[in-house]
């Protein structure tokens, strides 16, 4: 019996990968007859396991979604990412799903091996956040759920929205695309009254429901991409800024994270940084931990704040 359930478990396991197994390959990986294969199917599916089968040459196994979760089998390092993903959860961005995730971890923790649960409490007790200059903004998980659907079932949605200034206005959109770019949440849609692709912070949308009819879907340009990535960074900042780094702008775009700014090329050897952030004090250190000579342009906020940064560590050294 012992064996027998050793058995089941391997062949649970073999099933969750994403792929089909043919029975020859499940025996010889089992090293077992192809009935015996058979008959672990059986038992496998009488325990709640929906394990599909395809008959044909290209036919096979392969464990299926049903109407209840079975148990699920993870190895060492999917555990502990399971594990750490969790964590992370439980104090994100999403409302609404802290408690769930801790739960869910609770019950994870409990049955880790003492190996694993040292790796976990080991990757919580050791790691400090680095705390936000503004607190990231939070998003619920239902408002999140309904974004979603909309995108998938081509349907079109109306939200009250608050734009950066505070100013607020009813849009009427066809969603797309829901973007976590960072600490934030955006949705890429395509503005029915403006006739023109718009990114919307979610965190600054109230959907109103039912949603709206069904649309025809567009075929969303690459050009919108780049659009949205340079839209999304921008349009949360505070202060903007463009700074002339004095080296080439290949070397400036491998120090520069496309959610922190974009680089453009001057010439031979300096480029254009378009970056920001919602304070000028932390613009001048990621443009100090950069660790090339650069130029402020603008805003005239980061011109004087680098001037007193620059007297301040000259007297540190004088």
């Amino acid at each position: 019996m012992i064996e027998t359930s050793g058995r089941l478990l391997r062949l649970l396991a073999l099933l969750q990968s994403p792929r089909d197994w043919t029975g020859a390959e499940l025996a010889d990986r089992l090293r077992v007859s192809g009935r015996t294969v058979r008959n672990d199917v059986e038992r496998l599916r009488a325990l709640g396991y929906p394990v599909n089968a395809t008959r044909g040459s290209t036919g096979g196994y392969r464990l299926g979604a049903g109407a209840q979760l079975p148990p699920l089998l993870l190895d060492d390092e999917e555990a502990v990412a399971v594990a750490v993903s969790l964590r992370t959860a439980a104090g994100g961005t999403v409302t609404g799903i802290e408690e769930t995730a801790e739960r869910a971890l609770t019950k994870l923790e409990q049955v880790l091996p003492s190996r694993l649960r040292r790796r976990v409490n080991a990757l919580q007790s050791y790691t400090v956040p680095v705390p936000r200059d503004v607190p990231a903004p939070r998003v619920s998980a239902e408002i999140l759920t309904v974004l979603t659907a909309a995108c998938r079932d081509h349907e079109r949605l109306r939200f009250d929205y608050l734009d950066h200034g505070g100013g607020g206005s009813v849009r009427e959109v066809e969603p797309y695309r829901l973007v976590n770019w960072g600490s934030r949440w955006y949705l890429v849609a395509w503005d029915v009254d403006r006739a023109d692709w718009r990114t919307f912070r979610v965190d600054r949308l109230t959907p109103r429901v039912p949603t709206g009819p069904r649309f025809t879907a567009r075929d969303l340009p690459e050009d919108v991409v780049d659009r949205v990535r340079r839209g999304v960074s921008s349009a949360a900042w505070r202060y903007r800024a463009k700074v002339i780094v004095h080296a080439p702008a290949t070397v400036v775009a491998e120090r520069i994270s496309a959610a922190v700014g974009t680089v453009e090329a001057r010439d031979e050897d300096t480029a254009v940084l378009h970056t920001g952030s919602d304070t000028v004090a932390g613009m001048a250190v990621h443009l100090g931990l950069l660790g090339l000579g650069f130029t402020v342009v603008e805003p005239p906020e980061l011109v004087e704040h680098v001037k007193v940064l620059a007297e301040r560590y000259r007297d540190a050294v004088g």
